[in-house]
């Protein structure tokens, strides 16, 4: 359709017509404008519970603010007080673990095993995060692949997804949320 080029043809004769009666005519938005609007409003939000997450708390909305960084197509925001949220996080003694029930919804545990054995806690954070965002476990891996999990050793800390990482995401949230080949079978618990 060309409803764009209409709405901006259909602005520019209003603008004319204004400026000839006397009104105040203004500039019609660019179409570098509309497509940073577009992009912006694009995004789907998936909120999160973090209430039961216990001393992580600050660690899983580090791990949120991560992915909010690198990728465009989701933004992942708190819940507000009474909203069922898509994403609940818990805090409990087990190895850290997430339960996708679809792409963008889930429960995530931050296991406390895993963190008296050294492991990062906002690392874990993200890790688990992008399960729920649907990337699967890559292991083993290299530090710099967030999805090795605890492969990278207790010495990695890097909480960032890499370059392939974060494009699958991209393309799991792009295209009307149709998951990419490889995502995370819903379901599943995965545990790292």
């Amino acid at each position: 359709m060309h409803v764009p080029q209409l709405t901006r043809g259909l602005v520019a004769a209003v603008t004319l017509t204004l400026s000839l009666v006397g009104g105040q005519a203004v500039a019609a938005p660019s179409a570098d404008a509309d497509t940073a609007a577009d992009r912006a409003s694009a995004a789907r939000v998936v909120t999160y519970d973090a209430s039961g997450s216990a001393e992580f708390r600050s660690a899983v909305d580090r791990g949120a603010a991560i992915w909010n960084e690198v990728v465009d197509a989701v933004e992942l925001r708190p819940s507000a007080a009474g909203q069922r949220a898509n994403i609940r996080v818990l805090a409990d003694n087990g190895w850290p673990r997430a339960i996708t029930t679809s792409l963008g919804n889930g429960t995530v545990y931050i296991g406390r095993q895993a963190v008296d054995q050294g492991y990062d806690t906002i690392r874990i954070s993200s890790h688990e995060l992008g399960h729920i965002l649907g990337l699967p476990d890559r292991k083993p891996g290299p530090c710099s692949s967030l999805m090795s999990g605890s492969t990278a050793g207790t010495a990695c800390t890097n909480p960032y997804p890499n370059t392939a990482e974060k494009a699958e995401v991209e393309g799991n949230f792009g295209s009307a949320f149709a998951p990419t080949a490889g995502a995370v079978p819903l379901n599943v618990m995965l545990v790292d």
